[in-house]
């Protein structure tokens, strides 16, 4: 089943990938090949995956939510989905915090 992942990497920062076998492309990325970006910061740490029907849903999804903020990320990873929409926005349209 094709995923999307999330991984938070040993100096804090994450990783968003794809892949056909999850379990697999964990062990790479903290053992062997992996990619890069992981590469120099390992351990990684899985914080976040969905499955998709299939590898193109997956791999669209991918470069949806690497081109997310850092605040972005981690709502989706905590499944604070109304929050979403709102990170979404510019800084300086968004709701204070206090409505």
């Amino acid at each position: 089943m094709p995923h999307t992942y999330i991984v938070r990497c040993d100096d804090g920062s994450y990783y968003v990938g794809s892949t056909w076998d999850l379990e697999a492309r964990l062990w790479q990325h903290n053992h062997e090949g992996g990619a890069a970006y992981t590469r120099s910061r390992r351990p990684v740490v899985l914080v976040w995956n969905a499955e998709f029907d299939s590898i193109e849903q997956a791999f669209a999804y991918e470069k949806q939510v690497q081109g997310w903020s850092r605040a972005k990320r981690e709502a989706l990873i905590r499944g604070d989905f109304d929050a979403l929409p709102d990170l979404a926005r510019r800084p300086s349209a968004r709701r204070p915090a206090s409505e």
